[in-house]
C-alpha cells in the first residue's frame, strides 16, 4: 500500500467522489488514524489522478 496526498480539488471531482463512496463502502466513514483506505488497484487510482490533474 502507498500513501498519497491529493489536491483538495478532486475532491469536487465526479470521478473521484466515486473513489469515495466506494471507500465508504469498503471500510465504513471513521478513520481512526486520519488516514482513507480506497479500495482499488493503484493503477487506476494513479490513472483517474493523473487525468485529474489535467483539467
Amino acid at each position: 500500500m502507498k500513501r498519497f496526498v491529493i489536491p483538495t480539488s478532486y475532491l469536487k471531482q465526479t470521478s473521484f467522489q466515486d473513489l469515495l463512496s466506494l471507500a465508504e463502502e469498503e471500510f465504513g466513514s471513521k478513520h481512526p488514524m486520519g488516514g482513507l483506505t480506497i479500495p482499488c488497484e493503484e493503477d487506476v487510482f494513479l490513472d483517474i489522478t493523473s487525468r485529474l490533474n489535467r483539467c
